[in-house]
């Protein structure tokens, strides 16, 4: 891969404790200086955890990855570049099929070689089985509630239909309701409908109508009972 041109990416996780990106990237150059390869681009993220996806300096890079402004990414050492297994695979993928080959220059990797991308495979392999194995724990997790009888899913709430009538008197809108209540609007439609309906025998259909079509509400006025719903709804 002589004559190429290389986007150098180097990062330190912090600022205060004498960490200096200088070395990765002295280190770097020598290395593209020797292969006579030509650095397009140096991209350095200082005080940032390699556990964050989204790194400035990286998001540039690979956003010039995109534009093929460069033909090799370059690292000092790989955990420069991330610690997830996921970010990495997924990031490597996305160089690859930009065409642009990743070298890290401490691992002796370069996926520009059949080894490399023999590695690459590898590394795959290695994220489909750490999914498996986080959607197995969570099921497993599940089943162990559920066998202890604990209940999954949202609390259930209770709503009062007075509550609700009475504020429709005062002439809130279904919305105000809904968010003094801290349901949705939908929640409070369905718990006044249904009281609606219960009522249309008792006084008929040539009542006052609302003007949302519900029916004639402000002429409930009788103790309602409490009705159990999911919180959100």
């Amino acid at each position: 891969m002589a004559n190429h041109s290389v986007g150098i990416y180097a990062r330190v996780s912090t600022t205060d404790k004498g960490q200096d990106p200088e070395m990765q990237l002295r280190e770097l150059r020598e290395y593209c200086e020797r292969r006579g390869w030509k650095v397009a681009g140096e991209y350095v993220d200082r005080g940032i955890s390699g556990a964050k996806e989204s790194r400035p300096e990286l998001n540039r890079l690979m956003a010039d990855a995109h534009q093929r402004r460069f033909e090799v990414v370059l690292v000092w050492k790989i955990d420069r570049w991330g610690r997830s297994l996921k970010h990495l695979v997924t990031s490597l993928a996305d160089l690859d099929a930009c065409g642009i080959a990743f070298v890290s220059l401490r691992d002796n990797l370069d996926l520009g070689t059949p080894s490399g991308r023999l590695m690459m495979q590898l590394l795959g392999a290695m994220a489909e089985f750490e999914r498996a194995l986080c959607q197995e724990r969570v099921k497993a997790g599940l089943r162990n509630a559920r066998a202890k009888g604990k209940r999954l899913g949202r609390p259930r709430v209770f709503v009062s239909e007075d509550r609700i009538l009475m504020l429709r008197g005062l002439g809130l809108s279904w919305r105000d309701i809904a968010q003094q209540l801290g349901f949705g609007v939908g929640t409070v439609h369905r718990i006044a409908q249904k009281r609606s309906k219960n009522v249309c025998g008792s006084f008929g259909t040539d009542g006052a109508t609302d003007d949302e079509g519900i029916g004639p509400l402000e002429q409930i006025t009788t103790s309602l009972p409490h009705v159990r719903v999911e919180a959100g709804q």
